[in-house]
């Protein structure tokens, strides 16, 4: 899964993709550790949605633009527009609810 690395990257990524689900997060966040191996497991198997990672502390203006308050914050998009949203440590069967909500 690729780390964006710029608000431009972002926007260009949501712009180019129908189906994309965005794990908003920080290297120090324990729960979204946790997290993350299930959302790598389910970009391994919905190959036909964009996985990518947001760091809220090397890209604050995104996590700003969603007022992201708590990580992991999970988020799924379809066609650009927000279709789904989880908050802190969730189960897989929750987490993949969410990603077919970008499908």
């Amino acid at each position: 899964m690729d780390i964006i690395k710029s608000k431009d990257e972002y926007d260009a990524l949501l712009k180019n993709n129908s189906a994309v689900f965005v794990d908003f997060f920080a290297t120090w966040c324990g729960p979204c550790k946790m997290v993350s191996p299930i959302v790598e497991k389910l970009a391994a198997v919905n190959t036909d949605v964009v996985f990518v990672k947001v760091d809220v502390d090397e890209t604050p203006d995104i996590a700003a633009q969603y007022g992201i308050m708590s990580i992991p914050t999970l988020m799924a998009f379809k066609h650009g527009e927000a279709a789904g949203t989880i908050v802190g440590f969730r189960p897989e069967p929750e987490i993949q609810k969410l990603v077919d909500a970008a499908k």
